[in-house]
């Protein structure tokens, strides 16, 4: 079966199979591009109301999630969420930095920012996960920076649960001690949301909640933190 691909603002013009061959001649990631046509083809003229409606009048996600770039685990997928409804920002090991002075770039802030401010979300939640390779790096380094990795900056950002993690679980299995780790994460990154006066004056007000939440990969099990047991239970 052919297909044609339609230009952005060509007014229904497509492009014929030369050119989709010539595309394919470029070394494009073309299991990528047959999966636009199939979202186009099978599922975009069942939502198109919708993505006509969030065309003409913009997004309004009650729902922000902090989310890691692990390809197991993306938010959309584990929810079940149609378009529209999520306002997710991703970074390695789904960490939330703290409110640093405005040197650099801060993607994962500006993301913040952005969904707090701008669109109003009602809840952010940290999804952390199993298994998740940050936090197998930063066990691994034992708090030695290497200064030519950016990821080994980057996880310093939660050097402190694994310190902790280390003092708990000594003789603990190592996969016993990296789900520890991975959750304590979690936790800090949750205290550093509230270093931003636009999402803590938010919480006091109750008009923007918090969570921190962990999903089991190998059980299909998604446990959330309970602040009066301070323990991770399923929801």
């Amino acid at each position: 079966m052919s297909h044609s691909v339609q230009k952005p603002g060509s007014g229904g013009l497509t492009v014929p199979e030369t050119e989709r061959a010539a595309a394919r001649q470029e070394g494009w990631p073309q299991p990528l591009i047959e999966g636009f046509l199939r979202f186009r083809d099978n599922l975009f003229p069942s939502n198109d109301i919708e993505y006509l409606r969030l065309f003409a009048e913009g997004q309004k996600p009650k729902f922000l999630i902090v989310g890691c770039c692990d390809s197991r685990v993306d938010p959309a997928i584990i929810f079940n969420c149609a378009p529209g409804e999520l306002f997710v920002v991703r970074n390695v090991a789904n960490i939330v930095p703290p409110n640093e002075a405005r040197i650099g770039h801060h993607g994962t802030t500006a993301a913040l920012e952005y969904g707090v401010c701008n669109l109003g979300v009602e809840h952010i939640v940290v999804l952390g996960h199993q298994h998740c390779g940050g936090i197998q790096t930063l066990l691994q380094t034992g708090g030695k920076s290497n200064p030519d990795s950016f990821i080994d900056d980057w996880m310093r950002l939660v050097e402190s649960a694994r310190v902790s993690v280390e003092a708990d679980y000594a003789d603990a299995d190592p996969d016993v001690r990296q789900c520890a780790c991975e959750q304590r994460a979690i936790l800090v990154s949750l205290d550093n949301l509230l270093t931003y006066p636009w999402i803590a004056e938010r919480v006091m007000a109750k008009t923007l909640r918090i969570h921190g939440w962990y999903f089991d990969i190998k059980h299909g099990q998604l446990l959330g933190y309970n602040t009066t047991t301070t323990r991770f239970e399923p929801l």
